[in-house]
């Protein structure tokens, strides 16, 4: 099974969503990706937020879990992956620095940003955000 991470960050009211080059995708989502081998659940989500948005965290929340399948278009098509979410809560001021995995990014309110995100677990995730 893969292991990825998941991270949502908010900004006041407003959330990061991020538009995958097309090399990557093409789609809105929010800061994700594979967990190395050895390396925890929250030293992976940190890494992630650092190398596609500049960002230096300290602290992140676990905000959940979840598996899903991979599509049929995707690497490893119907291999499982076991994602594990957190929430990283940033400065108002604080804006991405994208790396070459993004070409975009949006600060919206969390129903825009769940409604804008082409994977339905995440934007499940938001949704359930307090």
């Amino acid at each position: 099974m893969t292991r990825e991470v998941l991270i949502h960050v908010r900004r006041g009211d407003e959330f990061l969503v991020t538009h995958r080059t097309p090399d990557g995708g093409g789609y809105w989502h929010t800061i994700a990706g594979g967990v190395e081998p050895g390396e925890e659940w929250h030293a992976a989500a940190l890494r992630e937020l650092r190398e596609e948005t500049g960002l230096t965290a300290g602290e992140l929340d676990p905000i959940g879990e979840f598996t899903y399948v991979r599509e049929s278009w995707e690497a490893e098509p119907g291999g499982h992956v076991d994602v594990h979410a957190f929430l990283a809560v940033v400065d108002p001021r604080w804006e991405p620095a994208l790396n070459d995995e993004h070409d975009e990014y949006r600060w919206l309110p969390r129903n825009e940003a769940a409604t804008l995100l082409f994977w339905p677990e995440p934007a499940a995730l938001l949704r359930s955000l307090p």
